[in-house]
């Protein structure tokens, strides 16, 4: 055979190789082996855009978020009544627990994750666990959720209103960062344009408390704020909370439940009884 028809035969083959190679389809993961999707076990009764009570003083609704950018989950969100329910911030850096082992060890209504823990499962920032301290607070950035001696709840940028240990009588706290809104209007801050897993601690304008997780992973942190501000929740001001593997919301009502289980085991966990 001429030497002609055996650089056409090459030629041939290469582009053959090439194309089923580029056909291969590889499994989507992030480099912490998280899976991309998480399903959702929710209230098997699931209404978009309504309220549903599920325990005295707690509310929960899905619903549908799309940003620009055509991501796109179906998002849980709780809503407490701070006259009828109890917070507290469960701390285990030694034992960390799946949130169901959390849910089981406190008998709890609601859970949500709670703020960063680096890779010896100790807070990032200052944390308070029935009124036993631990870390430090963050200094001109990010915010803290507390509860005071008198069972006030608060919500709070530390930027605008740094953490004054000779003053403040704390019984529970966990920090986070960054803000997403304050005082209504969202916030501006630096993030890197990651889609992950979110959840989300928000306080509204009738005083409620909001727990807001999104299972998969669709938004990244500057969507989630436009979304926050957009949404007719009412917002007043709302902090991101420890997102990505750790994100959970648990709700176990006698009316409605809520399971979005967190990848890890979790050391800081915010409580609802």
């Amino acid at each position: 055979m001429p030497a002609k028809n055996f650089r056409i035969i090459g030629l041939l083959l290469c582009l053959l190789i090439v194309s089923l190679l580029a056909c291969s389809i590889v499994p989507d993961v992030n480099m912490q082996g998280t899976p991309t999707t998480s399903s959702t076990a929710q209230s098997g009764t699931e209404k978009l855009n309504t309220w549903e009570q599920a325990a005295p003083g707690i509310e929960i609704r899905f619903e549908h978020w799309q940003s620009p950018g055509d991501n796109e989950d179906t998002v849980a969100i709780t809503r407490l009544d701070l006259k009828k329910v109890h917070l507290s911030i469960g701390y285990a850096p030694t034992r960390p627990l799946d949130m169901s082992a959390w849910m089981k060890q406190t008998g709890a209504l609601a859970m949500i994750n709670g703020g960063y823990f680096d890779k010896n499962n100790q807070s990032t920032g200052l944390l308070v666990s029935n009124g036993q301290m631990a870390g430090s607070s963050y200094v001109g950035f990010g915010g803290m959720l507390a509860v005071d001696a008198q069972g006030n709840v608060t919500l709070r940028s530390l930027k605008q209103q740094p953490y004054d240990p000779n003053t403040e009588q704390l019984q529970q706290a966990t920090q986070s960062s960054p803000m997403l809104m304050i005082n209504g209007q969202r916030t501006q801050f630096e993030a890197d344009s990651v889609s992950q897993r979110r959840s989300v601690i928000a306080i509204d304008k009738q005083g409620r408390l909001l727990l807001i997780a999104s299972p998969n992973q669709a938004f990244t942190l500057d969507e989630l704020a436009d979304l926050l501000a957009s949404s007719d929740l009412s917002i007043e001001t709302a902090l991101n909370l420890d997102g990505g593997a750790s994100t959970g919301l648990y709700v176990n009502g006698p009316n409605q439940k809520i399971s979005i289980d967190a990848f890890t085991p979790l050391p800081i966990v915010i409580i609802v009884k």
